[in-house]
């Protein structure tokens, strides 16, 4: 036990979450919120007859606490090797890190014991983001811990948080190299090949946790008129041409992910007129868009919801996008759509779909139900950690 390490002592009865794992400690559970504890400080939490439970970073805001350890273990450089080292040996054991596979996520917060840190992997750099003030004062000794990885080349680790970390901490982050300097901005994922924006992009630059569900959308394009929505840097229309598209449209409201998603066509596929890409809003594009047009259409919007008090807006958006997509697609078509919004539960997304199906009228058959990959599990402890969510769609 460290003595120079606060303890908050939690209210009766308020430890039953933690004695299950849980690795959130909500400000309304402890006794009082101390004033003489800084933001990302090593906390003890015990219960309110002095019980030990763990050691967690402190924060202010709702979430209080985020639990590393239900154990009687130094949080210290031997903590973050460790459970960098268990995080990395899950991907090598998940089969992620290949000659054609070199993108994927490392860390995944709560789901590889680590909260508040991710930890995307592109080649030899590796993006770090914190979203606690706690893994913020930490990104050094992550840093180092990352570049002596066995069995991983990461020579640049890049720390992106300006976007990520709490407002009112006032730690005012800056995006920049930790580690090494900028290499090649090419990663390889299932030996497609994408140039990844860690500097300017969305997130840490690329949406890894769509690669199984691009995978899936390979196979059902072969011969499909593809129409990808909200494309980003266009992962499903490269998939879909891999695929044996007949066409691909690309659509964003970004002129720069239009770019972007050019730019990975043409890495991939130099001189294929199967693809073309508009930079226009989404519902503009549906409106404007002839009856069945297309034959597959993936809708993959950015979250409607990032907090509860959107929600039903956040709703009320996925029913229409979803409700002006089978408006649109030719009979016997497929549509992929998703929400990454941790806001809206599956069984509230799933109504939203049917309730767009239902509206339209069309005989709608569920093919698949998805979800995010391996590579960002879910403490089973944390439900909270799936959040994608994703349905695959025929409709008649």
């Amino acid at each position: 036990m460290d003595n120079n390490i606060p303890t908050l002592r939690l209210r009766r009865g308020k430890e039953e979450s933690l004695d299950r794992f849980h690795p959130w400690v909500f400000s309304g559970a402890l006794v009082a919120m101390p004033d003489n504890i800084d933001e990302g400080e090593l906390v003890y939490v015990e219960t309110s007859e002095g019980r030990r439970v763990g050691t967690g970073h402190f924060q202010i805001g709702s979430i209080a606490v985020r639990m590393l350890t239900f154990e009687d273990e130094t949080i210290d450089e031997n903590f973050y090797r460790n459970r960098l080292s268990e995080a990395l040996r899950l991907r090598q054991a998940l089969g992620l890190i290949r000659p054609d596979n070199d993108a994927f996520r490392l860390v995944h917060g709560e789901g590889d014991f680590l909260p508040g840190l991710v930890v995307d992997i592109y080649g030899p750099t590796a993006v770090v983001q914190a979203h606690s003030p706690g893994m913020h004062f930490a990104r050094d000794i992550i840093a180092r811990q990352l570049i002596d990885l066995p069995g991983l080349d990461i020579r640049n680790v890049y720390y992106k948080s300006e976007t990520t970390l709490p407002y009112k901490a006032h730690l005012d982050p800056q995006n920049q190299y930790i580690i090494g300097s900028a290499e090649n901005d090419i990663a390889t994922e299932n030996g497609l090949r994408f140039r990844i924006d860690w500097l300017k992009g969305q997130k840490t630059g690329f949406f890894v946790d769509q690669r199984d569900n691009r995978s899936l959308l390979e196979h059902y394009s072969k011969g499909r008129r593809v129409l990808n929505m909200f494309c980003y840097t266009g992962g499903f229309s490269v998939y879909a041409m891999r695929g044996g598209a007949e066409r691909v449209t690309s659509v964003d409201s970004s002129a720069k992910a239009i770019a972007l998603t050019d730019a990975n066509i043409d890495l991939n596929y130099p001189g294929d007129n199967r693809h073309n890409a508009v930079a226009e809003d989404a519902f503009k594009f549906l409106d404007n868009m002839e009856d069945g047009a297309y034959d597959l259409i993936i809708l993959d919007p950015p979250a409607f919801a990032k907090h509860r008090s959107a929600l039903r807006n956040a709703l009320r958006g996925y029913q229409k996008l979803n409700a002006k997509a089978f408006e649109k697609i030719t009979s016997g078509g497929i549509i992929f759509t998703f929400s990454c919004s941790q806001a809206v539960n599956k069984e509230q997304f799933r109504l939203a779909v049917f309730s767009a199906a239902a509206q339209t009228g069309r005989k709608v058959r569920i093919l698949h139900q998805l979800t995010q990959p391996a590579d960002h599990p879910v403490n089973i402890y944390h439900p909270e950690g799936e959040y994608l969510k994703g349905l695959i769609l025929y409709v008649e």
